[in-house]
């Protein structure tokens, strides 16, 4: 009798052992599909990072505007997405599809190409300047420093603000910055 018990105990911590057995060899092999499909799946960068609770990025207000959307595709062909929602503060001069629409034709089409992708990169960086400014603080002969390395200038006339010769048609507040919304595609000095 002694014997049929002692074997009892012994079958029953032995199916114990292999049923915890099996369940963490069922919970390592989810976790490593988890982990294959985590590494499969691409990921952006911080461009990539949803926060429907903050207040939008400059790359959030111009995604959400349908007057941006060349602009937008501009960013993402220059690969400059991730500049556009760090934590700045930036001033971004934002050109809407009608300043796109006056470059002359076929210009946008070859800046978009990927052997042109540093001179796109460029252009972008030549309407955004580190820090924060408003309309406030763009003075009447003012130069301003650009992300591209030079300056441009600012001009206060009657009919409002022009930074490059690009009239600021309103502005929108960002996390991160501010958005000035122009009417034309500012283009640097040739190099």
């Amino acid at each position: 009798m002694k014997w049929i018990t002692s074997m009892a105990m012994f079958l029953l911590f032995g199916s114990f052992f292999f049923l915890g057995s099996c369940q963490q060899n069922q919970e390592q092999s989810a976790a490593a599909d988890d982990s294959s499909t985590a590494q499969s799946v691409e990921t952006k960068g911080q461009s990539a990072v949803q926060d429907p609770d903050s207040k939008p990025n400059i790359l959030q207000i111009a995604q959400g505007s349908k007057d941006h959307t060349t602009l937008v595709a501009a960013v993402q062909a220059a690969g400059l997405e991730d500049v556009l929602v760090n934590a700045g503060p930036l001033t971004v001069f934002a050109p809407n599809n009608e300043a796109f629409a006056k470059l002359p034709e076929g210009t946008l089409e070859t800046l978009t190409k990927p052997e042109n992708k540093a001179t796109l990169a460029r252009i972008i960086k030549y309407h955004a300047s580190p820090g924060k400014y408003t309309t406030d603080m763009l003075k009447d002969g003012m130069r301003l420093f650009q992300a591209s390395g030079h300056y441009v200038k600012v001009e206060r006339k009657d009919d409002g603000v022009y930074v490059d010769g690009a009239k600021i048609l309103g502005t929108v507040e960002a996390s991160n910055g501010i958005v000035h919304v122009v009417d034309k595609v500012m283009l640097p000095p040739e190099e």
